[in-house]
C-alpha cells in the first residue's frame, strides 16, 4: 500500500516592491481619508463649542443621542431620505435598462448615422446640461419644482454614462449568442432580456452604483429644479439646516447629517463591493 505524502502550499512572500508599495498607499491614505473620516464622525459626537474647533481629538463631553436626535427631527433627514430614495432607485434603474438598449442598438448597428447617434450620447457626459432651457420645458409641462420633473432629467443627463460603457462591452461579446436565439425563433425583446441581459450583469450592476452614488450627491441640480421643503432630497436638507442658524455653522449637526445623509451610500458600498470589483475586472477584460 503506498502512502501519498501531502506537501503544504507555501506562501507567497510579499516581493520589495509589492510592500513599498503598500506603505506607500498606507502613507497617501491616512491623511488625504483617514483623518477626514475622522475628524468627520468624531466632531459629530461632540457639543457645540468643542466641534467648533475642528479637532481631531476625543469628546470632552459626548453628544451622540442629542446631535443625531436633532438631526432627524430638526433637519427633516427622513424627508430628505424618501426623496432621494424616490428619485435615485427608479431613475438608477430606468437609465439603465434605456441605457443598454441603446447601447446594443449602437454596437450591433453598422450605420454611420447610429454611430452618429453614439457619439452624440457619449458627449453628454462632457458637456454640462442646459439648465434655462431644462426649467423652460418643465414649466411648459407644469412639472417644474417636482420630483417628477427633476427625475426626468437625471434621466435625460445620465444616459450617456450607461451608453458609453456598456456599447464597448457589448462589442467585445460574440454575435452568435444573439445569432443562435434568432434563430430558436427569439424576437429582439427576448433575445434582450433572456441572453443579453444576463450577460450584462456585471458592467450594468457597476454603472448603476456610479449612478446612484452620482445622484445621491447631486445638489446643483436638485437646488435648481426642486421646490419646497417637501420635496427636498438629503443634499437640500443638508444644505438648509446648515444655513437654518443665526449664530453660525453648528458643526457637530453638521457633521451628524453628514453621516447620516453617507451612511445609505456606506451601507450601499459593504454589500456590493465584490460585485462591483468583479464588474470592473469583467469589464476590463471585455474590453
Amino acid at each position: 500500500m503506498t502512502t501519498i505524502k501531502v506537501v503544504p502550499a507555501r506562501r507567497k512572500s510579499l516581493r520589495p516592491g509589492t510592500i513599498v508599495k503598500y506603505v506607500l498607499l498606507t502613507l497617501f491614505a491616512v491623511p488625504w481619508v483617514g483623518v477626514p473620516l475622522w475628524l468627520m464622525l468624531i466632531n459629530s459626537v461632540k457639543r457645540e463649542g468643542e466641534a467648533a474647533l475642528l479637532s481631531v481629538a476625543l469628546p470632552k463631553q459626548w453628544a451622540f443621542s442629542h446631535n443625531y436626535s436633532a438631526v432627524i427631527h430638526e433637519g427633516h433627514y427622513f424627508t430628505g431620505l424618501r426623496n432621494s430614495l424616490l428619485v435615485a432607485v427608479p431613475t438608477v434603474l430606468v437609465v439603465v435598462l434605456l441605457g443598454s438598449l441603446a447601447a446594443w442598438g449602437y454596437a450591433r448597428s453598422p450605420k454611420r448615422r447610429s454611430q452618429l447617434f453614439f457619439y452624440i450620447s457619449a458627449l453628454s457626459i462632457l458637456l454640462p446640461p442646459a439648465v434655462i432651457p431644462t426649467i423652460y420645458l418643465l414649466t411648459t409641462f407644469h412639472l417644474d419644482g417636482s420630483l417628477w420633473g427633476y427625475s426626468l432629467m437625471v434621466v435625460g443627463t445620465r444616459l450617456g454614462s450607461v451608453i458609453f460603457l456598456t456599447t464597448g462591452f457589448i462589442r467585445g461579446m460574440p454575435l452568435e449568442l444573439e445569432e443562435a436565439a434568432e434563430v430558436d425563433g427569439a424576437s429582439r425583446i427576448r433575445t434582450y432580456f433572456s441572453v443579453m441581459l444576463p450577460l450584462l450583469r456585471p458592467i450594468l450592476f457597476v454603472s448603476g452604483v456610479l449612478l446612484l452614488i452620482n445622484i445621491w450627491n447631486d445638489f446643483f441640480f436638485a437646488l435648481l429644479l426642486l421646490r419646497g421643503s417637501e420635496n427636498a432630497t438629503l443634499p437640500l436638507t443638508l444644505y438648509s439646516f446648515a444655513s437654518s442658524s443665526f449664530v453660525g455653522i453648528r458643526w457637530n449637526l453638521v457633521f451628524a447629517h453628514v453621516v447620516m445623509t453617507s451612511l445609505p451610500l456606506v451601507l450601499v458600498y459593504l454589500v456590493a463591493q465584490r460585485r462591483v470589483l468583479a464588474g470592473l475586472t469583467e469589464g476590463g477584460l471585455k474590453g
